[in-house]
């Protein structure tokens, strides 16, 4: 059986008599929550000639980043990716390599399936966890797990997407913030530490490997370059986003925090509707929002409902951050997410300019006030200089309605709709 697929049907073909496993699925396939299809029972499915070739090492339960998988060939239907390398999950009870091809399948129908996540004591607390480890007094055993690339070759600048392990001594909510001590010496203050430098978590509590252990950030590296010779000056490059997308699996990291109230998750309606407004990598705490609402089973404690509704602004396609995660919501969940994208270097707007985020709230502009006057919580952020063009359209917008925007911003904040963390 297929626990994430409904209806399909696998031919298999290998080169070993031992039965083989494969396993494909949604997005959110990982081998806790996979049943086996052996070569014994595979049986052959009409119509969509799917053609992929697997050879995989794999163990006993066997994590999704340990299985040695290598895709020669990606899954694709009429020349289009069927799902990313990490979501072809595979597992054996036998440790021996095999070659599997899958010859035709047909999928009628995914099922919604969540990834299970633990502990779920994590669940409990009444009041977000805040500050346990202060700048003078740090975590320093903190571990960097992975450092990955997160954006295309013609990406302005480079973002990395940045796990690390805390070994569960660090706990967060969704929306807070981690501070980061870079090592070396304050050139400012010698013999003394660098400033805390603070990164929204980009993962839910349980972090990406789902145990509660890790937390990621979306870093940005920041480069300097002199105006004038137009040459890059290390002196002047940010010295914690570079020694973080510098850093290497197994490099310690110093924590504080975790800090922050302002733009964390409210879930005591888990129908409302969370319109996000992100620039770069501000998505950094709204991944983690629709982890939550999208990805984990977290039993009865939260089960979304609702709507959630995310623009993210960046300069062209190949800037764009987890686009593939969340177009798989958008796939999976069309009644409950949806996602725009203003790229400033690719897209026009009405008056033919460059394309922003403002300019998309603008487009939507009578749709985002009625949700707001519903109850909708609005969120921003990313760069600071992205609120000025915001609030101006807001206002704009708010005037042809015939109503103060001075005066609904404030109803907006007294009733604990408005949410902005900006640097």
């Amino acid at each position: 059986m297929i626990s994430n697929i409904s209806q399909s049907k696998y031919l298999i073909t290998t080169g070993s008599t031992r039965a083989a496993s494969l396993f494909a699925a949604s997005p959110f396939c990982f081998p806790e929550q996979l049943e086996t299809i052996s070569t014994d029972h595979a049986t052959m499915a009409h119509a969509l000639g799917a053609m992929a070739s697997v050879s995989a090492s794999v163990a006993p339960d066997a994590s999704l980043r340990k299985a040695g998988l290598k895709v020669q060939n990606s899954f694709s239907f009429n020349n289009k990716l069927w799902m990313p390398l990490t979501s072809v999950c595979l597992k054996s009870r036998t440790a021996s390599t095999y070659r599997c091809k899958v010859v035709s399948m047909s999928v009628q129908q995914t099922v919604k399936s969540k990834v299970p996540v633990q502990p779920l004591e994590l669940e409990n607390a009444k009041e977000p966890p805040l500050n346990l480890y202060k700048p003078k007094e740090p975590y320093t055993t903190a571990t960097i797990v992975s450092v990955e690339r997160l954006v295309g070759p013609n990406a302005p600048g480079e973002t990395c997407h940045i796990v690390i392990d805390h070994g569960g001594n660090v706990p967060y909510w969704e929306g807070q913030s981690y501070g980061v001590i870079p090592p070396g010496e304050n050139p400012k203050k010698p013999g003394n530490p660098h400033n805390v430098r603070l990164y929204s978590i980009a993962s839910t509590r349980y972090g990406d490997s789902f145990d509660g252990k890790t937390a990621s950030l979306c870093v940005r590296r920041a480069v300097y370059y002199d105006p004038e010779t137009g040459k890059e000056d290390p002196s002047k490059n940010g010295i914690c986003s570079n020694f973080l997308c510098d850093s290497k699996p197994g490099d310690k990291i110093q924590l504080t925090g975790p800090s922050g109230k302002i733009m964390l998750l409210p879930e005591d309606n888990p129908n409302a509707t969370h319109i996000m407004i992100a620039t770069g990598t501000g998505v950094a705490p709204f991944r983690g929002y629709l982890r939550r609402m999208f990805m984990e089973d977290v039993t009865s404690s939260y089960k979304f409902g609702g709507l959630s509704w995310l623009f993210l602004g960046v300069a062209n396609s190949d800037s764009l951050l987890y686009d593939e995660e969340f177009n798989s919501y958008l796939k999976i969940y069309p009644d409950n997410f949806r996602y725009d994208k203003a790229l400033s270097r690719e897209q026009k707007n009405k008056s033919g300019g460059k394309m922003y985020v403002q300019d998309k709230i603008e487009e939507y502009s009578d749709e985002i006030f009625k949700l707001l006057d519903k109850g909708a919580h609005i969120y921003f952020c990313g760069l600071k200089g992205m609120m000025p063009g915001i609030q101006d359209t807001l206002k704009r917008v708010a005037e042809q309605r015939g109503e103060s925007w001075e005066a609904k911003l404030s109803q907006l904040k007294k009733n604990k709709q408005w949410h902005v963390e900006v640097y």
